[in-house]
């Protein structure tokens, strides 16, 4: 009963808006889709939705014409005297009389779609400036939906997605809508408000369906999808595309509108194809109907995405603008399919000569107090695309299981299935989660399989312990404690050390964290070599390269953004350092070679340490500057997007003190800056340069000079390499003077390697690099690489090969890298 009620409320709420409203069919009775709805001379417009039901609001009672304008079809008008409200218009629209293009093309002559699109682009930053300044009202909708997921993934339980999956594994996972207005000058700046934001089960949440992430302008070089794909009329389009004249037809403005169909030269470069509509003599865009596949794209997982764009004509301001655009895709992977579509529509354009000064700033969007407040009747008035009947019954769903499942009694049944309590648990571990105050409590067991272990230091090890996390998603904070217990069995030493964080918003993220106990490290606090790659490099081939100390401690941290892009951290921290040695020589594979011990700077000495037993104090201060950070603003927080036209900058001090003996104390303070750029179709360039100098350091502790990431095992486990070198030795050139760290990369997306007959159908990537290390008392430590990324098969591509040779006063060695990028997830 309370369904029905719901039901008609929702169509008498429909009833009372949809001023002008109506479906449009073809000839023989089916819905046309999509169809563009105008009102004549103005910008004023809607779209129909899958079913051809359309709603206009006009603002009051008159003569209006309305014009119905949908690809394959002829554009209709109608003049009506509306003089009551609701006001409907059935519409039948006639197929479009194309006329075929019969071309004979000789030895020398090229197909006429050539000519067109050389004019086309000729004219494309013409044709561009007419629209490079307005204001308009924007709506977007997307829908997101799955199929055959299974009810459990490699162990794990997947469940229905808060209600969203019926019994097959099949449903709608993500609904939502947007409302909002903006103001756009080309290419790139934007000030969008959001004025409403739904989200279908979700009365709190706020769709990411942002204007920002819609600008795909074909008038553009390059339409940027992840990867920099080609438009069909970019300055260099002609050597990516082939063009065919497939028909033309006069539209209602008297205007010959060419159909050209796009067809790619190479089919794995970052390329298009489908169908171009360009009006004759503007050489304007009238429609786009295009396409791609994931793989062309570098997204495996997308098996295929085509974009429809439509394009309205104002006689009387002269000029096209894009009035709706449509995405539909579709992916699968593990036998899950997965379909999608998002729909944008832009109506109320007000072209601007010029901008205030002020009227872009690095806020590109701000989404206000009460944007997911709106009721139904405010949708129903304002969202230009009336829902489907799926979209409604999704909305009307969710709605009412949300209601249940985010009662207190429901969420507690929930829990209370999990939270049962088995002896097995104690081994396994246990999860006790209480959904309804959005907090969890862990403790993860005796047989932590995940954390198992082997170093020559404890031999086999593994950890344990307990955690407690809490959040409150309207506020931004975060809370988190965390206890881990380490035992080591050749070692029989147990260490025992805790820690808390604490986000107090996601406005300016400000933090505190607490830890303290007993651990054990590495002398490379970045902990250079994992705990898998060092278990497998020792058990199997006796090369046990990570060295270890033993560290009592407690340490305080606190940080925060302070100005837009800026954020500064410090910590201060006690430690007391001792020296570890190896208490196995336990293999799994046995060979000749002896293990090395633990002292870095002596590997065949076991008795002498590289550290003595000591403490020390040790604070900290860093900051990092995002030039250009852009940034959107939401109730609950604010979501930064760092500018890549700019590099990042970091800095920092470090003092050491208070140490059992002065010669451990020192100052040290180091930068770095970090710039990543894609460079058109070209590929991606990346460099990151670190400096630092040390003073009053000449009898520091070996774990705190500067340790620099070697890597002696062939295995990469990084998606870019430009924080390691790949055959530089652990410590061979750690330093506590002053240091250089050059690291340049660039990956060229397949520019090159798709243009290579046979090995273009790989799609892999040719990734060159050159790496330096400058510290004094030593000859420059340089690699050159030469590699390729994107390696794998079908859907599968998380593999990187590299080639690399390393000179330091002369040529020192070269190998094979294999990187293996999955391994930086699962460590």
């Amino acid at each position: 009963m309370k369904h029905l009620f719901t039901a008609t409320a929702l169509f008498l709420s429909v009833t009372l808006f949809a001023q002008i409203r109506g479906k449009i069919t073809d000839k023989t009775g089916n819905p046309i889709p999509y169809t563009t709805v105008m009102i004549e001379n103005t910008y004023n417009g809607t779209s129909a939705n899958d079913n051809g039901i359309y709603e206009l609001t006009v603002k009051e009672k008159g003569n209006y014409t309305v014009i119905f304008q949908s690809l394959g079809y002829k554009t209709k008008k109608v003049t009506k005297d509306i003089l009551q409200f609701p006001y409907t218009i059935d519409i039948t629209l006639e197929d479009e009389n194309y006329t075929i293009a019969e071309v004979v093309i000789g030895p020398k002559k090229e197909d006429p779609a050539y000519a067109i699109i050389r004019n086309a682009i000729k004219n494309r930053k013409q044709n561009a400036a007419k629209t490079d300044r307005y204001e308009a009202d924007f709506y977007s909708r997307g829908i997101f939906r799955a199929k055959n997921v299974p009810k459990k993934f490699m162990g794990v339980e997947i469940g229905d997605f808060e209600g969203a999956l019926d019994s097959t594994g099949t449903g709608i996972l993500y609904l939502s809508e947007t409302v909002s207005k903006i103001a756009y000058e080309k290419p790139d700046k934007i000030k969008e408000e959001i004025i409403a934001s739904k989200v279908s089960g979700n009365d709190n949440g706020f769709s990411f369906n942002t204007a920002q992430g819609t600008n795909y302008d074909f008038y553009e070089n390059y339409v940027n999808m992840g990867l920099n794909m080609i438009s069909p009329i970019a300055d260099n389009a002609l050597n990516y595309y082939k063009f065919k004249l497939e028909s033309f037809f006069t539209n209602e403005h008297n205007q010959l509108v060419n159909k050209i169909k796009v067809m790619p030269k190479r089919d794995k470069e970052p390329v298009f194809e489908g169908y171009l509509y360009i009006i004759e003599d503007t050489w304007a865009i009238y429609a786009v109907e295009l396409g791609s596949k994931g793989y062309r794209m570098q997204q495996p997982i997308l098996e295929n995405i085509d974009f429809t764009q439509s394009y309205h004509y104002n006689p009387a301001t002269k000029i096209w603008t894009k009035n709706l655009q449509t995405i539909d895709f579709k992916a699968s992977i593990f036998g899950m399919g997965f379909t999608g579509k998002f729909t944008h529509v832009f109506s109320n354009y007000k072209f601007r000569e010029q901008f205030e000064k002020k009227t872009f700033t690095n806020e590109i969007a701000k989404i206000v107090a009460d944007a997911n407040k709106k009721d139904s009747l405010y949708w129903n008035e304002n969202r230009p695309v009336p829902l489907t009947e799926e979209e409604i019954n999704d909305y009307q769903r969710k709605d009412s299981i949300q209601t249940i499942r985010k009662s207190q009694v429901y969420l507690d049944s929930l829990d209370a299935k999990g939270n049962q309590f088995k002896l097995s648990k104690l081994i396994t571990g246990y999860t006790y989660r209480d959904s309804y105050h959005k907090c969890s409590a862990s403790y993860k067991g005796l047989l932590n399989i995940s954390s198992l272990g082997f170093n020559t230091v404890q031999g086999w090890n593994f950890d344990s312990g307990f955690s407690f996390n809490k959040r409150n998603e309207e506020k931004g904070t975060y809370t988190a404690v965390n206890s881990v217990f380490n035992y080591g069995f050749a070692e029989e030493r147990l260490r025992v050390n805790g820690s808390f964080y604490h986000r107090f918003n996601t406005t300016n993220y400000r933090t505190i964290s607490a830890s303290g106990g007993s651990s054990i490290n590495q002398f490379n606090a970045s902990n250079p070599i994992s705990n898998l790659i060092n278990s497998v490099s020792t058990l199997f081939f006796k090369d046990n390269y990570a060295k270890y100390y033993n560290k009592e401690f407690i340490r305080l941290g606190y940080g925060q953004n302070i100005l837009n892009g800026v954020s500064v951290n410090g910590s201060i921290e006690y430690s007391a350092r001792k020296p570890l040695f190896n208490h196995t020589d336990y293999v799994l594979i046995k060979n000749d070679k002896d293990y090395t011990s633990n002292n870095p700077l002596a590997p065949l000495d076991n008795t002498f340490a590289a550290i003595e037993k000591h403490n020390l104090v040790k604070a900290n201060i860093g900051t990092r500057i995002r030039f250009g950070n852009k940034y959107i603003t939401r109730p609950d927080g604010k979501i930064n997007i760092p500018n890549d036209d700019y590099p990042t900058l970091s800095f920092g001090y470090e003092k050491g003190f208070a140490g059992n003996k002065e010669n451990y104390n020192y100052d040290f303070v180091n930068g770095q800056i970090d710039y990543d750029k894609t460079l058109g179709n070209k590929g991606d360039f990346a460099i990151r340069l670190k400096a630092g100098k040390f003073f009053n350091a000449d009898n520091i502790s070996f774990i705190d000079y500067k340790h620099f990431n070697g890597n002696q095992t062939h295995v990469g486990t990084a998606d870019r390499y430009l924080n390691v070198f790949n055959m530089l030795p652990y410590y061979s050139n750690s330093t506590n003077d002053a240091f250089l760290e050059t690291h340049i990369e660039h990956n060229d997306k397949g520019f090159l390697m798709n243009k290579i007959p046979l090995l273009n159908k790989l799609q892999w990537n040719l990734v060159v690099g050159f790496h330096q290390l400058n510290v004094p008392d030593f000859k420059p430590y340089q690699e050159y690489t030469v590699g390729f990324d994107n390696v794998g098969f079908g859907k599968f591509r998380m593999l990187r090969v590299d080639y690399v040779r390393s000179y330091q006063n002369g040529f020192q060695k070269d190998g094979i890298v294999f990187g293996l990028k999955f391994l930086n997830i699962i460590d």
